[in-house]
């Protein structure tokens, strides 16, 4: 019988080109070139590559971590501008091809909604980060709150991963390194279940606010842009 290659995925590739970069001389740099690209635009988060990096030197991990978190704000200040300035052209593509279009108009009407508290909670919640930068500058939230909470978000995020890495690297990179495709499936899928449970914590007013952004639609927020 003639045995059938598979040819690794978009995602696979991407993944294991990240994964390179850990041993790169430069290493710090694409750490940071990374985590700056994943808050726009990037598919691949730089939590593996940072995990990677720690596992390596552990010694490193907050000077590491603090890269990721420096540059990952310094992206989403990118993927704000393009929701703020360039939504129509190229921001609504972008959203395209990270199959992010159809949660973009409830990502909207939640930050419209819930303002940080969305940006806060999202380090530990499966959201996308870049579909909370585009979508932030889409609706002109306020910069200077966008910046602190990024920054606060951002460096929980990467802090904790750098902890958990150090203490359990080598079974936390075979996961990922076995159910890669799975766990990226499991993340878009958990997009709008982020948001139903961040809403859900808000009591009566937040279930109420969670039901009307549930049915948002690009025209509606369009319509209502501030």
């Amino acid at each position: 019988m003639t045995e059938i290659v598979r040819k690794p995925s978009i995602i696979q590739r991407l993944y294991t080109w990240t994964m390179e970069k850990s041993a790169h001389p430069h290493a710090e740099f694409w750490l940071a070139l990374v985590s700056f690209v994943e808050a726009s635009f990037f598919p691949i988060p730089p939590h593996p590559l940072l995990g990677l990096m720690c596992l390596a030197n552990p010694k490193r991990a907050v000077r590491y971590a603090i890269i990721c978190t420096l540059a990952s704000v310094a992206g989403g200040m990118l993927g704000y501008s393009i929701g703020y300035f360039l939504y129509e052209s190229v921001g609504l593509w972008l959203l395209g091809v990270l199959g992010l279009t159809d949660a973009f108009p409830s990502a909207a009407c939640y930050l419209r909604e819930f303002g940080a508290e969305i940006i806060l909670i999202k380090g530990a919640t499966p959201i996308p980060f870049k579909l909370l930068t585009i979508t932030a500058g889409f609706i002109h939230m306020n910069f200077w709150t966008f910046l602190w909470a990024s920054l606060a978000s951002r460096a929980f995020s990467f802090m904790l991963v750098g902890i958990l890495f150090r203490l359990f690297g080598a079974p936390i990179k075979a996961f990922i390194d076995k159910y890669l495709i799975w766990v990226t499936g499991a993340f878009l899928v958990a997009v709008v279940a982020g948001f139903v449970a961040i809403g859900a914590l808000s009591g009566d007013k937040g279930e109420q606010k969670v039901d009307k952004c549930s049915g948002a639609t690009l025209e509606s927020i369009g319509l209502d842009r501030k």
